[in-house]
């Protein structure tokens, strides 16, 4: 059953790792125009990345409530 989940879970992976680089292109973008805050765009990328992250590790653990009949 886990194995239909890998596409999904490796496409949650990949917009993971575009929104991390988003989240650093927003920092470098601040921080060469001489911010001294976070930018509001990278708490909202880095949140809206934990959240993928903690859906693909749900497609990535076993069906523990699988009920066989």
């Amino acid at each position: 059953m886990a194995g239909e989940f890998d596409n999904i879970r490796c496409r949650l992976e990949a917009i993971s790792e575009e929104l991390s680089d988003l989240a650093i292109q927003r920092l470098r973008e601040s921080i060469d125009s001489g911010g001294s805050e976070l930018p509001v765009d990278e708490k909202r990328l880095t949140r809206a990345r934990r959240a993928v992250d903690k859906a693909a590790a749900l497609l990535a653990e076993p069906d523990e409530f699988r009920i066989d009949h």
